[in-house]
């Protein structure tokens, strides 16, 4: 599943759990595809203790001992392969209203234990006939249905038959049913959309979703054993309108056509594999295709988009990157079709189903017209993401979701290296650190982070695996993943993938200096929650760990690529809490620089005589210093200064020198970091010296890249360039300069003026529309939205995003009532909409009223299970900092207790904490960094 704002599983690739005491320590990866294709089983991890709680905010409850009151299904049944019919209704039911789907669907089951007892997962479904059950095998009698009924808590079938099913017999239940075909964005669910002015209607149901990600609402759309260890062969077959189209994940079988105007396709059986990624759509798209090495490459999408030439970077990309993996993974695509499809309402990014991927539209369409680079990059990346699932996780699927790290950290670290092979001029690879490293560590600081594995038996409810879907499995498992390809080397860590296990790797491969055995090294980062500073005493040679923030007790077995004074020197690793180390100068000028690359999962002190050596080095000749380090001492120095661990005037220092930074990494991770210094003060007297000192260092970076561009005529070649450009732009004009501010609402009058051509490059479009609505009123806003209630998806998206930067109060007061109106916006779009408009501290204080008010509407109507509640929770508080929005806070959670968080529980929490640290950080620090500003912005 992607990342989303981003973010699965695959071929050919074995993960292997070992270490009795381990809960998930990833060793190893990997047996020939022809061997796994044989098996095509899923993996069972070994679990044992957690040194630190998991992520569950409350227990899985059982209201009594019965097996139906569980949320896990007993280990008596397994499903071999399912018969499937759907017929999605595209018009309202005369008497209800509603727009639904029927179903029948048959499903062979082996008795594995002996049992009078069938549960069955199904959610949502209404029985219109009573189930049936017989045996495959004709000379055994199958027992008789004594009762069936619905346990709705835990989404099951329940049915007790008057005798027991025999153990190694095979079963068949049949069921027929019908649903709702809501507008929901989970299981079999409808989306309309405007064509030329037409409202056009499909659906499509989704197994799992990504972002939202929903991995149990397989159920909602037909009754299934919706484990993802519980694999079977699916047969789909679906009835659907004359003039659409029906996918799934297997290729179109036959097709006929029957009355009323329907025709009925059927698919080719699929592989082996769990519910979730089960995928079905009928639509009226068309599509491009291409067939590389066998494999047929289709691109699907609404008319419109595929006929402007949108899905064209898509199907040029998925080629490379597909051939990129089955290098990687020594092994063929397994399938002979791979199918992507872009659609309107999709509450994820997007989703590996097996054959038939599944995108929101802005994750998979490109338009040079509309499409900024950043747009590019996603799609290269989710489209890598996704694509390296079809190996890892789709084949061999971790047998429960509490090691979903597994499969979404690989995934996530895997996606550079795919996105980079495709376009190597972007330096993909190096973009990790701030994406993913710097991006989780914030989260993982807290002391309601969690370990990347957890207990099996802590996740249990539906919300509890949605839960799971968070920054910690996706960046901080890449994070690690990274380090551990680091450390053994990119080439051996292929190698077991591709041969055997790590193990077999490192004893064929010689690898001077591990301290210890893959597992235990391994079991340092995947067992604890957090991660360390590591602490270099340049002087007396000593280093040390400690947990960033938390636990006294915590130790890693640290990596350490290190160098001095420009010199790259051989590796070390700390692998006690405190130890010498020889390669620490003592004396003269030279200074040391750890975590070379930020390829290890860790931050990094210095005495302060050092720091005082680095920040000359910044100051002096700043390109000594590799680019993604000078970004790291930003980032680090920022972080432990909100830990109390350096000084905050030691983390502004960093600063000093960007004025003469023209590099994109450095930039942005200062910009990164300055944000909350915005959150911070931009309601207090430090704002105005704040603005005063960032707009002194940015001019020089934005008078650049004017020179650069011709006065903004031409464009840049380099992929970074053109990032730190947006930075140069948003930052100047963020920072009331007015020759920018001047630049952007310019070009917005003139498109104004002549709405049929857009002057504004797509690179430049968020941010010049951001500052030229945020300087002007009503007017600005007006044609903005115009424009965005006829625009296509990737513009839509600049524009949405923009329309929350006015200033006006009444403006974004009507802008929160339109996210929650579908004929106005997307449900998919309305969490991320509303964290936009908190983001603007002018809608900070109305988004906050506005959730409250409605928070049982949104919960029920957006679903509790869906992912963007924890954004939407974290996004509309991450400003709070005073005793008044923690008195708020706390109550919030108090009066909805009863109707819950859904996902976002641990969100709440988080805010809470979150909340109590800038509450102290702002008394500590606010005359010190009001002083800073002061004497930074005075003449020499």
């Amino acid at each position: 599943m992607g990342k989303g704002f981003f973010l699965s599983k695959g071929v050919g690739v074995l993960l292997i759990i070992c270490g009795a005491a381990s809960v998930a320590t990833i060793i190893a990866l990997s047996v020939v595809y022809s061997q796994e294709k044989a098996k095509n089983n899923e993996v069972s991890p070994t679990n044992g203790g957690s040194t630190t709680n998991p992520p569950v905010t409350t227990p899985a409850p059982t209201t009594s001992n019965k097996p139906w009151d569980q949320y896990r299904l007993p280990k008596t049944l397994v499903p071999e392969h399912y018969n499937l019919m759907l017929r999605p209704r595209l018009t309202p039911d005369e008497t209800t209203k509603l727009y639904i789907f029927t179903g029948e669907s048959s499903v062979d089951f082996k008795c594995v234990e002996e049992t009078d007892l069938i549960l069955i997962h199904s959610n949502k479904l209404n029985y219109t006939k009573a189930p049936t059950l017989e045996s495959v095998n004709p000379a055994v009698t199958a027992p008789n249905i004594n009762k069936y009924w619905l346990q709705k808590v835990t989404q099951y079938l329940v049915i007790e038959l008057d005798a027991k099913l025999k153990k190694d017999h095979m079963y068949r239940l049949s069921t027929d049913f019908v649903g709702e075909l809501a507008d929901d964005l989970g299981g079999f669910y409808r989306s309309e959309y405007e064509e030329d002015g037409e409202v056009e209607e499909f659906t499509y149901k989704i197994g799992c979703c990504n972002n939202s990600m929903q991995p149990t609402d397989a159920r909602k759309s037909f009754p299934c054993f919706d484990e993802p260890a519980l694999k079977a062969v699916f047969n789909i077959t679906l009835t659907h309108p004359q003039g659409t189209i029906a996918l799934s994940n297997g290729a179109q079988k036959d097709i006929d056509i029957g009355g009323e105007k329907l025709i009925q396709t059927t698919f080719a059986p699929t592989e082996k594999m769990s519910t979730y990624l089960l995928a079905y759509i009928v639509s009226d798209f068309d599509f491009v295709n291409n067939t590389i090495d066998g494999v047929l490459i289709r691109i699907f999408a609404r008319k419109s988009a595929i006929a402007a030439g949108q899905g064209e970077y898509a199907l040029n990309t998925t080629g490379p990157i597909l051939k990129f993996f089955e290098d990687y993974y020594n092994s063929k695509y397994p399938l002979p079709k791979s199918d992507q499809i872009a659609l309107p309402d999709f509450n994820a990014g997007a989703m590996e189903n097996w054959g038939l991927i599944t995108y929101r539209e802005t994750a998979l369409l490109y338009d040079p017209e509309f499409s900024s680079n950043g747009n590019k990059e996603r799609i290269a990346t989710i489209i890598a993401h996704e694509l390296a699932h079809m190996w890892f996780g789709n084949l061999v699927t971790l047998r429960w979701w509490n090691d979903l790290w597994l499969n979404e950290g690989f995934a996530s670290y895997v996606e550079y290296l795919g996105a980079n092979y495709a376009e190597p001029d972007w330096g993909m690879a190096d973009l990790i650190v701030l994406n993913d490293v710097h991006r989780v560590f914030a989260v993982d600081a807290l002391t309601s982070s969690h370990p990347l594995s957890s207990k099996e038996e802590d996740i249990q409810r539906p919300e509890q695996i949605s839960e799971l879907f968070d920054a910690i499995s996706y960046s901080k498992g890449a994070s690690v993943l990274r380090m551990l390809s680091d450390f053994l080397t990119e080439d051996v860590f292929k190698m077991g993938l591709r041969v055997c296990t790590l193990y077999t790797a490192v004893d064929n491969t010689p690898l001077p200096g591990l301290p210890n055995t893959v597992a235990d090294i391994m079991n340092t980062w995947v067992l604890q929650m957090g991660f360390p500073v590591v602490t270099i005493d340049t002087a007396s040679g000593t280093v040390t760990q400690k947990h960033f923030l938390l636990d006294p007790d915590s130790e890693w077995t640290v990596p350490i690529k290190w160098m001095k004074t420009g010199t790259e020197q051989k590796p070390v690793w700390l692998v006690e809490k405190s130890g010498k180390a020889t390669f620490v100068p003592s004396t003269g000028t030279d200074w040391v620089l750890a975590n070379l690359n930020v390829v290890g999962y860790y931050r990094v002190n210095y005495d302060q005589s050092n720091w005082n050596k680095l920040l000359n080095a910044l100051n002096t000749n700043h390109s000594v210093i590799p680019v993604i380090n000078r970004a790291q001492l930003v980032d680090d120095a920022f972080n432990m200064a909100r830990a109390k661990i350096v000084s905050t005037t030691l983390a502004l220092s960093t600063t000093v020198y960007l004025d003469k930074e023209r590099d994109f990494m450095p930039w942005e991770s200062a910009t990164d970091n300055m944000d909350f210094f915005y959150l911070m003060f931009d309601r207090s007297e430090v704002y105005g010296h704040m603005q005063a000192y960032l707009q002194k260092q940015v001019i020089p970076l934005f008078n650049y890249y004017k020179a650069e561009t011709g006065n903004w005529t031409k464009d840049l070649p380099g992929h970074l360039d053109q990032y730190n450009l947006v930075n140069a732009i948003s930052l100047a004009c963020k920072t009331g300069h007015k020759e920018c501010t001047d630049l952007a609402k310019g070009w917005f009058e003139m498109w104004m003026n002549n709405p049929a051509k857009n002057p504004i490059h797509p690179n430049l479009r968020s941010t010049v529309y951001c500052n030229a609505i945020a300087a002007g009123g009503a007017k600005e806003w007006e044609f903005a939205w115009a424009q965005f209630t006829k625009a296509n998806a990737i513009e839509a998206d600049k524009l949405r995003y923009a329309m929350a930067c006015t200033k006006e109060p009444w403006l974004l007061n009507r802008y929160l009532e339109y996210t929650l109106t579908p004929e106005k916006m997307r449900k998919q779009d309305a969490t991320s909409t509303i964290v936009y408009i908190a983001n603007n501290v002018v809608g900070q204080a109305l988004t906050w009223d506005f959730i409250r008010a409605r928070w049982t509407y949104i919960f029920n109507e957006y679903g509790g299970g869906s992912f963007s509640f924890s954004n939407l929770i974290n996004g509309v508080t991450k400003r709070f900092s005073t005793e008044f929005e923690l008195k708020q806070l706390r109550q919030f959670k108090e009066d909805n207790a009863d109707i819950g968080f859904g996902s976002g529980t641990l969100a709440v929490d988080q805010s809470i904490e979150r909340t109590i640290s800038n509450m102290k950080w702002i008394e500590e620090n606010t005359k010190t960094v009001s002083n800073w500003f002061q004497e930074a912005i005075k003449p020499l």
